[in-house]
């Protein structure tokens, strides 16, 4: 069966909170209550459509790191309207070896993030473990041991984690614990192993299988959340992946391709996920976000486009993708501002530590040596909070503008992008640019804009 294809009226639709018990029904008493009392329905007591995240990624590329990474962590959050932090990939770098001591102790770092934190696993922390500078380990064997120990819980990392639902509980899907979902508010997070360099494509003979598995697996999941996200009302989707998926790059399906059995070592890896997410697109209609690393530095920290086509050629204009590349890895952070009745919703900008912020001692790495395991972070965890529900009262998400806003990196941020606009950028096809000055509104097959910047 076609990956792209998968029929979803066999999909079942997974939410964690049909699987719980209330455990205090004093609270829920008040709760119906305080609704009688105010005469108003429980959906208007929903959870607020008002929110902020911030993205970091490939922070930690040796020792030397640690400490930083643990400032900036820290930096992001003392904003106590910080809902949580997504780290996009790679705990550690190309040239360190695939421990279980290194990813312990990388771990127990992130564990000490006072917002909630979702890993998401990336090229380093697997799929380059097989180099001899990485200490010449199994990438799926690596891979295996990070699901045994970093994607174990049920929840995310940090000091307030937010309950998450994994593709593992899905009896087909059972190893891919590293695929997630969680809520907040009207909006749908979605979080999918796709890593660079291709996405773990291998040119070798035989079948490849990881490969292989792991994209009907990512399928599903994307399918499956887009489907989940409809059936509630959402208004947004968030999807986060580590690799660079060279969205510029568009293949159309190639009805002959099984009668070329020659494997072709210019495959894009990443061709199934964007057929993938366009499919969800056209399911969900309302605004899907992605979220990437870009393997090139842009200048402004980041880059926003629609650059992905379905298979009649025409731009997907509720598709929109952030590719994330801050000038300073240590000492910025992308963060990102979502205000439900605004238009457009989402809100993008370049944010720096303080300067006064000092180093904090990393005790992880000080205490123990780094052949010893550091000890649990499950021990000292608090208790699990229990996930936000779902705004009932909002509108379809079809009646939301496709696109999202920008601003500049800087530390306040700017005017967002007009609805209706597609972020035009410039530089080589296939490559991200910088943004462009307004485009002619006569241009065929896409729409004039322009990303603005503060002063």
């Amino acid at each position: 069966m076609n990956c792209t294809t998968w029929p979803l009226r066999r999909m079942p639709i997974i939410d964690r909170r049909r699987d719980r018990q209330p455990p205090r029904t004093l609270c829920a008493a008040l709760a119906v209550a305080l609704i009688l009392a105010g005469g108003m329905s429980p959906r208007v007591r929903a959870a607020p459509v008002r929110y902020t995240f911030a993205v970091i990624a490939g922070t930690l590329q040796s020792p030397a790191d640690e400490a930083p990474t643990q400032r900036l962590i820290d930096a992001i959050g003392r904003d106590r309207d910080m809902s949580f932090i997504v780290y996009d990939g790679n705990l550690k770098g190309a040239k360190e070896a695939c421990r279980d001591s290194l990813y312990e102790r990388r771990q127990t770092l992130l564990e000490a993030s006072r917002p909630a934190l979702i890993f998401i696993p990336g090229q380093h922390d697997w799929t380059d473990c097989g180099t001899t500078e990485a200490g010449g380990f199994d990438p799926v064997e690596r891979l295996d041991q990070l699901r045994q120990t970093v994607f174990a819980d049920a929840s995310s990392m940090g000091q307030n984690p937010l309950a998450l639902t994994r593709e593992s509980e899905v009896s087909r899907f059972r190893p891919y614990r590293e695929n997630v979902r969680w809520q907040l508010g009207d909006t749908v997070f979605i979080g999918l192993n796709a890593p660079d360099p291709n996405n773990h494509y291998l040119t070798a003979g035989g079948r490849n299988g990881e490969f292989e598995d792991r994209v009907v697996a990512n399928a599903f999941w994307l399918e499956h959340a887009a489907e989940y996200a409809k059936r509630r009302d959402a208004r947004a989707i968030v999807v986060f992946i580590q690799g660079d998926l060279d969205p510029e790059r568009y293949e159309r399906p190639d009805r002959f391709a099984w009668l070329r059995f020659a494997r072709n070592s210019h495959r894009d890896g990443f061709l199934e996920l964007k057929r993938s997410l366009v499919k969800a697109a056209e399911i969900f209609r309302g605004p899907v976000l992605l979220i990437h690393c870009d393997d090139q530095r842009a200048a402004g920290g980041f880059v926003i486009d629609q650059p992905l086509r379905n298979d009649k050629g025409e731009v997907v204009t509720n598709l929109t993708r952030i590719a994330i590349a801050p000038r300073n890895r240590l000492d910025q952070w992308i963060q990102i501002e979502a205000d439900m009745a605004r238009r457009p919703p989402f809100r993008v900008s370049v944010r720096d530590v303080p300067k006064n912020l000092p180093l904090l001692p990393v005790q992880s790495t000080q205490v123990a040596p780094a052949v010893q395991p550091a000890p649990p972070a499950d021990e000292t965890a608090p208790v699990l909070p229990t996930p936000p529900a779902l705004n009932q009262s909002l509108n379809p998400a079809s009646n939301l503008p496709p696109l999202l806003p920008s601003s500049p990196p800087s530390e306040q941020p700017g005017p967002p992008l007009q609805g209706g606009e597609a972020p035009a950028m410039n530089g080589a096809p296939g490559m991200p640019g910088t943004p462009s000055a307004p485009t002619s509104p006569g241009a065929p097959g896409m729409a004039a804009s322009s990303v603005q910047r503060g002063p």
